[in-house]
């Protein structure tokens, strides 16, 4: 139950400063995610609204990456599993989705109501803020990435964060098109 309170205050604590950092022009850049043992960087002006875990409506012969559709404040969204449409599939939360502790950490962030697609992004859990400062280095993606990947970057204790781009990830021909 302690748990529970301590996530529900991180979640008020994470919106008002999302809201904050919205509004100032000294905010941080991206909201820092975990999914699938990978570190992820979301930009503030792609990202919407976080949600907690909630049930998800299957739909049959769909990506496995696409898990369905959610109904999130009466809106449909599709539900994408970010770790395995990143890694195309090598990652992936089906086996361990049911799990309650999975569920009560796990989030689905909203894309950007600007990039005008209903979908949200199942992430393992958030991490907070962060701002270009916080970090030591960073290097450009590899060539042949998807264009989707932005920078990586790394902080002060050597922990690599790789930057997404969700307007260009939600542009893509392969994530507008779920079907198997």
């Amino acid at each position: 139950m302690a748990n529970r309170e301590a996530l529900k205050e991180l979640n008020t604590r994470l919106a008002s400063r999302l809201q904050a950092a919205r509004t100032d022009d000294v905010a941080a850049a991206w909201l820092a995610v975990e999914a699938g043992g990978a570190k992820y960087l979301l930009p503030l002006a792609q990202a919407g609204e976080i949600f907690p875990w909630t049930p998800i409506m299957s739909v049959p012969y769909a990506q496995p990456w696409f898990l369905g559709v959610a109904n999130l404040r009466g809106g449909l969204f599709g539900v994408v599993d970010l770790a395995a449409y990143v890694t195309d599939g090598k990652a992936t939360h089906l086996p361990s989705v049911s799990s309650e502790q999975v569920r009560a950490e796990s989030r689905l962030v909203s894309l950007n109501a600007s990039l005008e697609i209903n979908c949200v992004v199942l992430v393992d859990r958030l991490a907070g803020l962060r701002h270009a400062s916080v970090f030591a280095w960073s290097e450009a993606p590899g060539v042949g990435a998807p264009p989707y990947l932005a920078a990586s970057y790394v902080d002060a204790a050597g922990v690599r964060w790789q930057a997404l781009d969700l307007l260009a990830m939600s542009r893509q021909p392969e994530f507008l098109s779920i079907s198997a």
